[in-house]
């Protein structure tokens, strides 16, 4: 496929490092993968959060005894009770975590911006953790947030769940949870290019499958980590793969961003066309000539920029408005 890539994106995929498989990604092992990110890392200087934003880490147990991370973002000023927006990090649901020091800049900036308390969910990864484990992990993040919501500064009318790529899928499916299990509905879900649905079976999860960003191969050996055995099967729940979910009604406002050149982007348009007709008030943003997660390769970019403009206006609005 000839891809139409915009040219400041073009060149800042030429500037990623590849793997052997000519591709930035490469899932097969994952835990050798993870080695590899780690030690090449461990070289990258780690610069400083912004010092206006207080840092620290709620640990909440989990009912077997092991307990949940959330790293907070605090903006200066105890003043008044903030809005506040848990937030499910990227990697596929495999790789990541809330406490690598080198997102905390963004974090902490993006708080500021927002004048939000961002909550970061440190939820548990798969293979070692098959879904809905991180589900699980963010609505017990979610329901904890909104019992102690006065102590940490948050006003819990104003909570809202983010995912970006495969932090859609447990912030889409503790949404859910969150929904049937009776819950005080978020105030909006957020969804950069979100990884939604194990089928891959739309016209997009075919086309992409050589521009070396996030192609279906990875995705495959990212859903057989999640999954395992019920990998395309019908034994899949909505809170394990949220893009099977046939009852979308009660959603809270949603905000989904995809893009031209991405393996998800079907995926992306049906489940706001599905939310749309179940009656949930969605903002649906399709970006030309963008790759997966073009934001964070190219985030100086002009299409970057547009980009977070629209989001973090569409998060002021809802968290504040």
């Amino acid at each position: 496929m000839n891809y139409d890539i915009d040219p400041e994106l073009a060149a800042a995929l030429d500037a990623m490092p590849k793997g052997p498989n000519g591709a930035l990604l490469d899932f097969s092992d994952i835990p050798a993968f993870r080695s590899r990110m780690e030690a090449a890392g461990a070289h990258l200087p780690v610069p400083d959060p912004d010092p206006r934003v207080r840092i620290e880490t709620l640990n909440i147990p989990r009912d077997d005894g092991t307990l949940l991370d959330v790293v907070m973002f605090h903006p200066s000023g105890t003043d008044r009770a903030r809005p506040s927006l848990l937030y499910f990090h990227a990697g596929a649901q495999v790789l990541g975590s809330a406490h690598d020091r080198g997102a905390y800049p963004y974090a902490a900036t993006m708080a500021l911006r927002l004048d939000i308390v961002l909550a970061v969910v440190d939820y548990r990864l798969a293979p070692e953790t098959p879904a809905p484990g991180a589900a699980e992990d963010g609505y017990l993040a979610y329901t904890h947030l909104l019992k102690h919501a006065a102590e940490n500064g948050i006003d819990p009318d104003r909570i809202g769940l983010a995912g970006a790529s495969g932090g859609g899928a447990p912030a889409t499916a503790a949404t859910l949870m969150i929904r049937d299990r009776g819950d005080r509905r978020p105030r909006l879900l957020s969804l950069n290019y979100p990884m939604l649905d194990d089928r891959n079976n739309t016209r997009s999860s075919r086309e992409i499958v050589d521009l070396g960003v996030y192609d279906r191969r990875e995705n495959e050996y990212a859903w057989e980590a999640v999954l395992g055995d019920r990998l395309g099967t019908q034994d899949v729940h909505p809170y394990c793969a949220p893009g099977r979910a046939t009852d979308l009604a009660g959603m809270p406002d949603t905000f989904i961003a995809a893009a031209q050149y991405d393996v998800f982007r079907d995926e992306n348009i049906d489940f706001a066309q599905r939310l749309i007709a179940a009656g949930v008030p969605v903002d649906l943003h399709l970006y030309a000539h963008a790759y997966h997660a073009w934001d964070v390769f190219a985030p100086e970019s002009a299409l970057a920029k547009t980009f977070e403009k629209t989001w973090h206006d569409y998060l002021r609005r809802h968290l504040h408005g």
